[in-house]
């Protein structure tokens, strides 16, 4: 008989959790007070994104909260990740909290704990108030400061039943993908206004963190959620493997370093010298974002393959950060993208699980001692219902069963890695794709807004319950 294979078991207190963000997934876009966001705008801006969609109604989560936590409870996830809307709670971007929005997550946090679902708080997930973008959004300082009177008044109100907290998700998007592809909100093509955003997204971070310490219990932990990339050279010659570093730079340091180490790389200003100074940087500003963090997050989807171009890159950039005929990449125009080999994911990503172990094992050398949470992991196909209505995605079953394999892998080398939240717990609006694009395990019929558990969801429960994952090929 063939040798027993051995169960891949995680750690008892290990959190098994799926992840949200409030614009894809609420709806309810004009009610309790709620003002519009940069996403509001965008999306309605004719040709921003496929097919015109918003999110308007999104999957309607406002309204169905309670079916939608019972659904996480009914699969015995742990956690949930959701963010909250900036606009939502504090229509202009200033002042006083409208408490009709608040109520909203309030009554979604009692919902999580009365099912004993740990809840995780992200503050800002690209929802920036629309009338911030109008005094110049997150190039501007102000935009970090009115960050801080948010936190606090979120820490403020929540800080008592809440213990995770994150400041941002993926502020390279927000910086990059915003104001110098301008593929997301506000839409912006302007590669220094995308490095003032880098800075001022950091900054608010710092000043986030701080207001959120200042106003909740000490027990409670605060932390980051970064899309860091998994850079890798086309070649090990000298100028491709410089080609690495400057991704690294934009991609990476920009944000860990400042937040995690408390300076910008020397090799960021080099090779951005000629779009600026950096003067924006104030005395006293790398200190007040370097504040000591209580854990990471790190999101990962697919690894990034360059080389040295020989000429100006000509044609769509394989960066995998949407079609724009200007880059999120300041300063980067000698760098060229490649298709990374193997599988793809509906995204057109590549599947390679080694670059969600290499991520967490860097970081685990970078910062030692810091907790690890995988906040974002997932993969978009093609899903359809079956004549029996159900679901069956064995796709996303092996996408997720090789990356929780390599979050195993990575604590089994020493790394603290605490919970993983998979992307998405259902199929919502996925930005400038609209709805065609479906991360879910639970399957969203966009007509009727019925969710049905994909097979995967179910996979991923039987690991959560049995903290074991069950074979690839079990649905």
């Amino acid at each position: 008989m063939p040798e027993p294979v051995n169960p891949v078991t995680f750690p008892p207190a290990f959190l098994w959790g799926a992840a949200t963000s409030a614009y894809q997934i609420e709806g309810a876009v004009r009610e309790d007070g709620r003002t519009p966001s940069i996403w509001d705008t965008f999306s309605h801006t004719p040709g921003k994104t496929a097919g015109g969609e918003h999110g308007d109604i999104a999957v309607d989560h406002y309204h169905r909260y309670r079916d939608d936590v019972k659904l996480m409870a009914d699969l015995g996830l742990t956690a949930y990740r959701f963010s909250v809307s900036w606009s939502r709670v504090q229509p202009t971007g200033r002042g006083p909290a409208v408490q009709r929005g608040l109520d909203f997550y309030r009554r979604l946090v009692d919902e999580l704990l009365e099912h004993n679902i740990k809840p995780a708080v992200t503050l800002y997930h690209w929802d920036l108030p629309q009338e911030l973008e109008d005094a110049g959004g997150w190039p501007e300082r102000e935009t970090a400061l009115r960050f801080a009177e948010y936190a606090q008044i979120m820490g403020e109100a929540l800080g008592d039943r809440v213990e995770q907290w994150i400041t941002l998700n993926e502020p390279w998007c927000s910086a990059f993908l915003g104001y110098a592809s301008g593929v997301h909100a506000p839409g912006r093509t302007e590669p220094l206004a995308s490095l003032r955003a880098a800075h001022h997204l950091n900054l608010a971070h710092g000043l986030g963190t701080s207001a959120l310490r200042a106003s909740m219990p000490a027990r409670n932990t605060v932390a980051v959620s970064l899309n860091s990339s998994v850079v890798r050279p086309l070649s090990q010659t000298p100028a491709d493997l410089a080609a690495v570093q400057k991704i690294d730079d934009l991609a990476n340091g920009v944000f860990h370093g400042p937040m995690l180490h408390g300076a910008y790389p020397e090799t960021l200003f080099a090779a951005t010298s000629s779009l600026t100074d950096w003067s924006y940087v104030l005395d006293g500003d790398l200190a007040l974002i370097n504040q000591p963090l209580d854990a990471l997050g790190l999101n990962y989807y697919t690894p990034t393959l360059v080389s040295a171009a020989e000429e100006k890159p000509s044609g769509p950039r394989a960066d995998g950060h949407g079609a724009s005929d200007f880059s999120p990449w300041p300063a980067a125009d000698d760098v060229l993208f490649h298709q990374s080999p193997g599988e793809r994911t509906e995204m057109g990503w590549s599947i390679d699980p080694t670059g969600l172990h290499d991520l967490i094992m860097r970081y685990t050398k970078m910062a030692p001692g810091l907790p690890i949470y995988v906040t974002e992991n997932g993969a978009a196909y093609d899903d359809k219902p079956e004549s029996d209505g159900r679901v069956h995605d064995p796709e996303r079953i092996a996408y997720l069963h090789g990356h929780l394999r390599a979050v195993r892998r990575a604590i089994a080398e020493g790394a603290d890695v605490r919970g993983y939240f998979l992307w998405s717990l259902m199929d919502n609006f996925e930005w400038a794709y609209g709805y065609g694009k479906r991360f879910g395990a639970v399957y969203v019929d966009y007509a009727t807004l019925a969710r049905t558990p994909k097979s995967s969801a179910l996979w991923y429960g039987r690991a959560a319950r049995s903290g074991t994952l069950p074979p690839a090929g079990l649905e």
